[in-house]
C-alpha cells in the first residue's frame, strides 16, 4: 500500500510539474512573423487575388484571424521596418525615410542610416522573456560595422541583406550571416541595366539569372534556426525579399504563369532587370513567398510546436510602380489610390493575418483599425514585458476574441519625408492628407470619408473646415523633430495654419 501510495505521489509531482511546464511553455509561445516586401494589400488570395495562387497564405487565413483595417507604419522599407521594430509612428520614429548610404556595387555596400546605439527593438523585447530572436531576409538598417547591426540590436542570429541596394538582386554574390559575409556561387552583377529591345535575344535575358536563389537559402536557415530552438520559446522574423523588384525567380514559377497572362517582354527601361515575362515572373514571385509558408507551417507543424506557435503574415507597404510591374493588371491595390511611398490607402493599407490554434478563432476577420506600430505593444502584452516608449496599442484582447477589452485608436498618424513629405491621420471614417509640404508648408489639408469613398476620390474639406485645426493640433501632438534637417517636413507655420 505504501508503494502504491508513494508511487501515485511521485505521479501526482511529474503531472504537477508537467502542467506548470506546459502552462509556462504557453505563456511564451513562438512567434514567426512573415513580413514581405512591397507586397500590395490585394496581392494574396484572402485578401481577394484572382489571378496569383496562393494556397498557403490562404490557409493561414483558414486557420487564423484576417486584419481588414491594418496599416504599415509608413510607405517605404527601411522606415517601416525601424518603426515596426520600435513601436513608433511616423513623426516620432528615428528613421523616417529610407537614407542611402555608398553604392551598388559590392565594393560601395554602406547599408542605410543605422538605429543608433540603445534603440529599444522587439527582439530586446523579446530577448527580456528568455526567447531565443532570429531576423532572416532584408534588415535594411544598418550594416555589420555599425550600430545598427542586428546582432547590436537584440537579434542572436542574422542572415541575409544588410543593405536593402543589394537585395534589388535575388541572385547577389554574398549574403550576410551575422556579422560576417556569407559568399555565393553567383556572380555580381548590376541589375539595373537595360536591353536594346531592338537587338535583345532571348539569351541576353539570361544574364540577371545565377546558381544560388536567396529566399531559398533563407528559407533553409530558417528551419535550421527552429530545429536549434524547438525547445525553448523563440522569435523569428521574417523578412523576406519578395515581391520587391527586381523580377527574379527560379523558371519553374515563371512557367506556372506564362502562358496565361498574354506578357511582353520586359526590357528594363523602367529600372531593374529585364525579363521575358514580366507578369508571369511577378506571379511566381508571390507563389514562391506562398510556398516558404508553406514549407515552415508544415515543418513547425512536424515538430509537434504547432499550438504553441504565432504565426503572423504580413507586409511593409503598398506595391511597387516601376520596374516591370503591372499592378493594374493584377488589382493588386484593389482599385485603391497610392502605390508604394504614397500615404494613400494603397500606399499604406496591408494584409494582416494572425494565426494561434485553440487561442485565435479560425477563420475570424476584424474590422479593427490598426498598425503595425502597435505589434510591439501587443508582443508586450503577450510575454507581460514593458514595451517601452511604444506609440502602439496592444491587440492583443481583438486576438483572443476579448472585444469588450480592446481598446481603440483615436486615430492613427502617418508621416513621411520623401516624395515631396506626407502627412496622414486616419481617424474613424475620416482620414485627412497634407502632400508636397517641402515646397508648401502651409499646403492645404484633403479630407475624405473612408467608408462611403474608399479610393479617396472626392476631397471633402471645404465642406468641413470646421474640422482642419482638430488635424493641425493632432500633428502638434504627434511630431517630434527629426534628427536630420532632409526629415523636417512639419513647420510651426504648417502647423498653425
Amino acid at each position: 500500500m505504501k508503494i502504491k501510495v508513494g508511487l501515485s505521489l511521485i505521479l501526482l509531482g511529474w503531472g504537477t510539474l508537467f502542467a506548470q511546464q506546459k502552462k509556462k511553455q504557453h505563456k511564451l509561445p513562438n512567434i514567426v512573423f512573415f513580413y514581405a516586401d512591397d507586397l500590395g494589400y490585394a496581392e494574396t488570395e484572402p485578401y481577394g487575388q484572382r489571378l496569383i495562387k496562393t494556397p498557403n497564405i490562404q490557409q493561414l487565413a483558414h486557420e487564423g484571424m484576417r486584419f481588414i483595417n491594418h496599416y504599415t507604419s509608413t510607405p517605404v522599407c527601411a522606415p517601416a521596418r525601424c518603426m515596426l521594430l520600435t513601436g513608433k509612428h511616423g513623426g516620432q520614429s528615428y528613421i523616417r525615410g529610407n537614407y542611402e548610404l555608398g553604392g551598388f556595387a559590392d565594393s560601395l555596400e554602406a547599408g542605410q542610416m543605422p538605429l543608433p546605439e540603445g534603440t529599444f527593438t522587439m527582439a530586446h523585447l523579446f530577448k527580456k522573456a528568455g526567447y531565443q530572436t532570429a531576423a532572416i531576409g532584408k534588415w535594411g538598417l544598418g550594416m555589420n560595422n555599425s550600430t545598427g547591426s542586428p546582432i547590436k540590436q537584440g537579434f542572436d542570429y542574422f542572415f541575409g541583406y544588410l543593405d536593402q541596394k543589394q537585395a534589388h538582386n535575388y541572385y547577389p554574390s554574398h549574403l550576410w550571416e551575422n556579422e560576417t559575409k556569407y559568399p555565393l556561387q553567383n556572380k555580381e552583377k548590376f541589375v539595373h541595366t537595360p536591353l536594346d529591345s531592338n537587338k535583345a535575344a532571348p539569351q541576353d535575358f539570361q544574364q540577371f539569372n545565377g546558381k544560388e536563389y536567396a529566399p531559398e537559402l533563407m528559407t533553409a536557415k530558417a528551419l535550421t534556426f527552429i530545429d536549434n530552438n524547438r525547445n525553448k520559446p523563440f522569435f523569428l522574423y521574417l523578412p523576406y525579399t519578395l515581391p520587391h523588384l527586381s523580377l527574379q525567380v527560379p523558371q519553374v514559377y515563371v512557367d506556372k504563369y506564362k502562358d496565361l497572362f498574354h506578357d511582353k517582354p520586359y526590357y528594363g527601361q523602367d529600372g531593374y532587370t529585364a525579363t521575358p515575362y514580366p507578369r508571369a515572373t511577378y506571379a511566381g514571385m508571390i507563389t514562391y513567398l506562398d510556398d516558404q509558408v508553406g514549407i515552415l507551417m508544415k515543418h513547425i507543424k512536424s515538430l509537434g510546436i504547432d499550438d504553441n506557435t504565432i504565426i503572423l503574415f504580413s507586409s511593409d507597404n503598398g506595391t511597387g510602380f516601376n520596374g516591370g510591374i503591372d499592378y493594374r493588371f493584377f488589382r493588386s491595390v484593389d482599385s485603391l489610390r497610392g502605390l508604394k511611398m504614397d500615404v494613400f490607402e494603397g500606399g499604406i493599407k496591408v494584409p494582416l493575418i494572425v494565426r494561434w490554434p485553440n487561442h485565435i478563432k479560425a477563420n475570424s476577420k476584424t474590422d479593427l483599425i490598426s498598425a503595425q506600430y502597435d505589434l510591439m505593444a501587443t508582443f508586450a502584452q503577450l510575454i507581460q514585458e514593458n514595451p517601452g516608449h511604444s506609440n502602439g496599442l496592444s491587440l492583443l484582447p481583438t486576438w483572443l476574441g476579448q472585444k469588450n477589452k480592446q481598446e481603440h485608436h483615436q486615430y492613427l498618424y502617418f508621416e513621411y519625408p520623401e516624395k515631396g513629405g506626407q502627412i496622414a491621420i486616419r481617424e474613424g471614417h475620416w482620414k485627412a492628407v497634407k502632400l508636397d509640404l517641402k515646397k508648401n508648408p502651409k499646403a492645404k489639408w484633403q479630407l475624405y470619408d473612408l467608408t462611403t469613398d474608399p479610393w479617396e476620390e472626392k476631397d471633402l474639406a471645404a465642406q468641413y473646415p470646421q474640422l482642419m485645426p482638430h488635424f493641425d493640433e493632432i500633428v502638434t501632438r504627434e511630431h517630434r523633430p527629426a534628427h536630420i534637417q532632409e526629415w523636417e517636413i512639419v513647420a510651426n507655420k504648417m502647423i498653425k495654419k
